[in-house]
């Protein structure tokens, strides 16, 4: 009998088994940090891009949660300014994927397996991440909350093949903040768009931030709690082929303070529609 995803998403938003490690890119030439489980081999790995004006600091939480399953966890600390590069940050990425396949980690008791390999991101990072699947191929690609970048993830999106998970935050659902929907409609292969319910897209990063400050988002703990739990069930079932978590990959499985949106496109035709009624078109 397959498990119940309720039952799985609570188990998932828990600490996993492993204990877990963290160390720094920037012993391998990479400014960042690296988080693992204490030993394993031919782990799965994830490069994690950080939102805007974001520390990576802020989602030590999301990481060290990953590296409790399983995980290797390597996010580049740069583009951190107020005009930052998604280019520059997609670059870091693939980047910090080579160290985690090439750098021995940890006590020489970790490796990573090159079929295993995830490009995430959140906000301003989630775009990053895009952009980075459109250049290299990889076995699973999270877009969280995504936000608009130059040159558009949604442009890239359509070059990406990958599965692809796309998260939005029921607050900013059809927001010109949120690239969510054009990413999702764009994708170049399986992908899901899920709408968070309760969520901020600026809430994932955890503290006080800069924007909170200003108004902007902030620390939000139902995002981070469901956000957690629909990333690891999808990375466990994408990068390590697990159908215990099957139904973090399927857009009709129906997970506890998510709804799927099967037409992603009617998010930007309400909000088009929207804006002509205030220009009076």
């Amino acid at each position: 009998m397959a498990a119940n995803p309720k039952s799985l998403a609570k188990e998932l938003s828990k600490r996993g088994p492993h204990s877990v490690l963290r160390g720094d890119l920037s012993l391998a030439g990479q400014p960042g940090v690296v988080y693992t489980p204490a030993e394993g081999f031919n782990l799965p790995a994830v490069a994690f891009g950080h939102g805007w004006l974001t520390g990576v600091g802020k989602y030590t939480a999301l990481f060290e949660h990953l590296a409790s399953w399983g995980f290797v966890v390597g996010a580049p600390s740069t583009e951190r300014g107020p005009v930052p590069s998604a280019v520059g940050l997609s670059t870091d990425l693939l980047t910090t994927l080579d160290i985690c396949l090439g750098v021995r980690l940890g006590t020489g008791r970790i490796s990573v397996h090159p079929d295993r390999l995830a490009l995430v991101g959140h906000g301003f990072g989630a775009g990053a991440a895009v952009l980075a699947a459109a250049r290299r191929e990889v076995a699973a690609v999270a877009s969280l909350y995504p936000a608009p970048t130059s040159p558009r993830a949604s442009d890239a999106a359509a070059h990406v093949t990958a599965p692809g998970l796309v998260l939005v935050g029921d607050k900013s659902v059809g927001s010109m903040t949120s690239d969510a929907a054009a990413v999702a409609e764009s994708w170049g292969g399986d992908v899901q768009l899920r709408v968070v319910d309760k969520a901020d897209d600026n809430g994932l990063a955890q503290g006080r931030r800069m924007m909170a400050a200003l108004g902007i988002g902030g620390n939000e703990r139902h995002t981070q709690q469901r956000t957690r739990y629909l990333l690891t069930g999808f990375l466990l079932h994408r990068l390590t082929g697990d159908k215990t978590y099957a139904a973090f990959s399927d857009p009709t499985s129906e997970l506890p303070g998510t709804t799927s949106l099967t037409d992603p496109g009617s998010i930007d035709r309400e909000l088009g529609s929207q804006i002509n009624q205030l220009l009076g078109r």
